[in-house]
């Protein structure tokens, strides 16, 4: 945030005072949709743009995918493995590794794209009239999937990131081709418009989805398959039901998937002690667009809060860090 700077405990060192909104440090980025994008997302609540990353890009998210996953990264969680470890090995029991940008530069790199953060400027929360294009991040997740590994039943993201206004938003980035045989997403379109959380319950069906439970009481007619080519980008709303099924091919689906809201909105992710719903703000936050009227608060610590998620649903072990 320019000069401002922050100290180890989350709070602002610099000039910007309680309650300011701080305008100086405007993160300017390309308007990147057209008015037809922005309004089919606005219907549908997603939103395919081919091509939004190079091919070196892609080669670029490859590779530090590996190196992450190598423990590339002084870290806590991710352990440095043998040199002599081929890419299959280090990697073939990985569906998901979650928050990469906290140790991983690349990783954040792609989070603040400017190509990618000019559509999430036009759409985010394009629903809002008075909305100014403000951005933030708040997640990351680097998903693998491994040959034979599951997907995830239906859901909804705003189901474990709450907003205030409806505007979660997730940048889904194709790093390689995603197909109906290697679990590509399928999508319920239309099905943000509501509003409202499905309720949720266990799908019983681990060979072909993961630990999390399954959102139902809609027409899954309505799904259809959002195939895409590798550089691709597929935003989509929080409460737009989603899924993917089994890879049943012979390789990766690797897909980067990053998940943004309306940075006027709070972020009431969890509660601390004898907090209000109402109040609760997490900090663990990049800007990425516009301002950020909060700035005044400061950052929480990320520390190295990065784990994997390896194991399948099918195995007598579940995996302790189901989403929150």
């Amino acid at each position: 945030m320019g000069s401002v700077a922050v100290n180890t405990n989350g709070h602002l060192t610099g000039d910007v005072e309680k309650g300011q909104i701080d305008t100086r440090h405007r993160i300017d980025v390309p308007r990147v949709a057209t008015d037809a994008q922005v309004q089919f997302f606005i219907e549908n609540g997603y939103l395919i743009v081919e091509n939004l990353i190079t091919p070196t890009e892609l080669e670029e998210l490859k590779t530090d995918t590996n190196f992450i996953a190598r423990g590339g990264y002084p870290n806590t969680h991710l352990k440095p493995l043998p040199a002599d470890m081929s890419d299959g090995e280090v990697l073939k029991n990985i569906l998901c590794i979650h928050q990469p940008h906290y140790i991983s530069p690349v990783m954040t790199s792609y989070v603040k794209h400017p190509q990618i953060c000019g559509v999430l400027s036009q759409i985010t929360a394009a629903h809002l009239p008075y909305w100014d294009g403000s951005v933030k991040c708040m997640q990351s997740m680097l998903f693998v999937k491994p040959p034979q590994f599951q997907g995830q039943a239906w859901h909804q993201d705003e189901i474990y990131i709450p907003t205030r206004d409806r505007s979660l938003i997730g940048a889904w980035i194709a790093i390689d081709d995603a197909t109906q045989e290697n679990g590509c997403l399928y999508v319920v379109p239309g099905s943000h418009r509501q509003g409202y959380l499905f309720p949720q319950h266990p799908h019983n069906n681990p060979d072909e989805f993961d630990f999390a439970p399954e959102s139902y009481g809609f027409d899954v007619s309505r799904e259809v398959p959002v195939e895409v080519k590798a550089g691709t980008v597929v935003f989509f709303n929080g409460y737009l039901l989603h899924r993917s099924h089994k890879n049943r091919s012979a390789g990766y689906r690797r897909v980067l998937v990053n998940h943004y809201m309306n940075a006027w909105s709070l972020l009431p992710w969890s509660l601390k002690e004898g907090e209000h719903v109402a109040m609760a703000d997490r900090r663990k936050i990049i800007p990425v667009a516009g301002v950020d009227p909060y700035s005044w608060k400061g950052f929480e610590p990320t520390d190295q809060d990065v784990w994997l998620r390896t194991c399948k649903a099918n195995t007598p072990e579940r995996d302790e860090h189901a989403p929150k």
